[in-house]
């Protein structure tokens, strides 16, 4: 039989006998994938998995399941944690440790790096941070339930953003922009909050330990060093000094993140340069009909093609790109699987959403990240602190503000922190936050889908 005719893509492409099938198989699930809203999809379907488990004939398997010991032991050495313990303390810092190279990121060259672009989302997070806090310390003064004032300052960037990108044919590009500065400056908030008010009693001398290893990871940075490896060995060392420390041990991640080298080895007209002249070489090795594994000359030069691609990215950019799928499509969801299982009595629903603090969650999360998010909005463009992002208006700042109401997955990991000894208003505050975060999230998508639609509408009756 005749091979059929290839194409000049196809020339030079060699296939094993099955990979054409799986090339068509999986190029459309990579591009599902690689979709924004992929992992606020299945971060839902984790969350409605988790509570299917905890109110049906499995619920004592599921809680089983996540207060399930787990220990490490090395020696004399041991730590033992349940199940639900190392996801939020453990899978949590890789979370942290991307929310800090974003944070990283944004600050020196995103939407934070310029004074005139960041002031707007940066009052608008500061607004959608205090409104919620000061309407759940209002329901909640005085006693254990206070504790749980942080809980609505959060938003969940996957969740918001994911309700945003599903109207992103209706909405400007700025907008989505706009929210994501929002989410990284509310992000920084909740870290800040965890650090300083979500913290047990300190241990000086573990805290003496994470203080000289952040030292050395300062020094690894300005000694050039951009391999991960020792920044990872160092970051682990941490999180256990702080583990020990009584302060929250995935503030380890924003801390090591805070350290990654942003800088590359190579500058782009070297590396151009460099690329040119490896592919001479490369073109002067080649031998027609001869493998490279029996061409060490042509394999080194690849190599060094693949080191020299290494040297013009940043370490942050890798890391950020390499982190991105297991963080969003493995941590979050298995976070929510473990933490989103709260039962449901509907005989006492009634009762627990009245609750002080499934109110003071419920309202702070809906209201106070709207009038928050929205009232400081229109403060700084009133006094000219700032500027409406590219081609949106007042009504789109308004929905997204009603998006920032979504506070999934920071919400309930500080619910957690919160009241990690009130297992009733636990589970109050995952009710209200389940709850609120369905509300502002179908509110805001509405809002926006109607804005467009109007704008639709009168750009219509215009053309007439």
């Amino acid at each position: 039989m005749h091979e059929p005719r290839r194409s000049a893509e196809e020339q030079g492409v060699i296939h094993a006998p099955w990979e054409r099938a799986f090339d068509r198989f999986l190029t459309p699930f990579e591009e599902f994938v690689h979709r924004q809203t992929t992992s606020g999809l299945l971060l839902m379907a984790m969350a409605l998995l988790a509570l299917v488990l905890a109110n049906s004939a499995w619920a004592e398997a599921y809680r089983h399941l996540v207060h399930m010991p787990i220990g490490l032991t090395f020696g004399s050495w041991a730590i033992e944690k349940t199940l639900h313990h190392w996801v939020n303390d453990g899978l949590m810092a890789l979370f942290f440790f991307l929310v800090g190279l974003e944070l990283k990121r944004e600050i020196l060259v995103g939407e934070l790096a310029s004074p005139r672009q960041a002031i707007l989302p940066i009052v608008a997070a500061l607004g959608g941070m205090a409104m919620p806090a000061l309407i759940y310390f209002a329901l909640n003064p005085a006693g254990e339930a206070a504790r749980g004032w942080g809980i609505p300052m959060a938003t969940d960037i996957a969740f918001a953003i994911g309700a945003l990108v599903l109207l992103a044919g209706r909405v400007p590009k700025a907008l989505i922009t706009f929210l994501v500065a929002l989410a990284i400056v509310d992000d920084l908030g909740a870290v800040v909050v965890i650090a300083l008010f979500y913290t047990d009693q300190l241990v000086l001398e573990a805290l003496l330990a994470g203080a000289v290893l952040l030292a050395l990871l300062v020094v690894c940075n300005l000694a050039g060093i951009r391999q991960p490896l020792p920044y990872f060995l160092l970051g682990a060392l941490l999180w256990l000094a702080l583990l020990k420390s009584g302060v929250h041990a995935t503030l380890a991640g924003v801390l090591t993140a805070f350290t990654i080298p942003a800088r590359p080895k190579f500058d782009p007209a070297r590396f151009s340069a460099q690329v040119r002249e490896l592919l001479a070489r490369f073109d002067a090795l080649h031998r027609p009909g001869q493998s490279i594994m029996t061409n060490d000359d042509l394999r080194a030069t690849v190599q060094t093609l693949e080191n020299g691609i290494h040297g013009v990215e940043t370490p942050l950019q890798r890391l950020e790109h390499a982190l991105h799928m297991p963080v969003a499509y493995v941590i979050i969801p298995v976070f929510a699987l473990i933490n989103a299982g709260i039962p449901v009595d509907l005989a006492g629903l009634g009762a627990t959403l009245a609750h002080p603090v499934t109110l003071g969650v419920g309202l702070g999360l809906v209201l106070g990240k709207f009038i928050g998010i929205a009232g400081a909005s229109w403060l700084a463009l009133r006094f000219g602190l700032g500027q409406l992002p590219a081609g949106t208006r007042f009504s789109q700042i308004a929905g997204v503000a009603l998006l920032g109401g979504i506070g999934f997955t920071m919400a309930i990991f500080i619910a957690d922190l919160g009241f990690v000894a009130q297992p009733e208003y636990l589970l109050m505050a995952k009710t209200g936050i389940i709850f609120a975060s369905l509300l502002a999230g179908v509110g805001g998508y509405l809002w926006l889908w109607l804005v467009s639609r109007q704008d639709q509408l009168r750009s219509h009756n215009a053309s007439r």
